[in-house]
C-alpha cells in the first residue's frame, strides 16, 4: 500500500524560505513521477512542480526562479525548496505520485496522479 507523508510545513514571514519533504513507503516503481500540487481555499488545486524518477523537472512560472525540486531515490523522498516566499503562496501543499504516465508530470494536472499525501500547510505573512 503506497502512502505519502507530507512534512516541513509552517508560517514565515514573506521573503523567508521553507523545505517541504514528501517520503514515500511501500513504493515499488521503478519509473515514476511526483509532484506537487496547492490549494489555497476558495480555489482550485493547482500543480507547482514535478520531477520524474530521472531527474527531469517541471516547474510552473508563477514560482520557476523561487521554488526548486529535488528527489533522493533511494530514500523514496521528494523535497520541494521554496524561496523567497510571497503572501500568494499561501496554501495546502500536497504531494502527489503517478506510475502510470511517462507524461503526467508535464501537465500537472491532479486528475493525472493516483497517489496523494494528506497535505502540509503553508501560510506566509506579509
Amino acid at each position: 500500500q503506497v502512502q505519502l507523508v507530507e512534512s516541513g510545513g509552517g508560517s514565515v514571514q514573506a521573503g523567508r524560505s521553507l523545505t517541504l519533504s514528501c517520503a514515500a513507503s511501500g513504493w515499488t516503481y521503478s519509473s515514476y513521477w511526483m509532484g506537487w500540487f496547492r490549494q489555497a481555499p476558495g480555489k482550485e488545486r493547482e500543480g507547482v512542480a514535478a520531477i520524474r524518477s530521472d531527474g527531469i523537472t517541471k516547474i510552473v512560472d508563477s514560482v520557476k526562479g523561487r521554488f526548486t525540486i529535488s528527489l533522493d531515490n533511494a530514500k523514496n523522498t521528494v523535497f520541494l525548496q521554496m524561496n523567497r516566499l510571497k503572501p500568494d503562496d499561501t496554501a495546502m501543499y500536497y504531494c502527489a505520485a503517478d506510475s502510470q504516465s511517462p507524461f503526467s508530470g508535464w501537465y500537472l494536472r491532479p486528475s493525472d496522479f493516483p497517489y496523494w499525501g494528506q497535505g502540509t500547510q503553508v501560510t506566509v505573512s506579509s
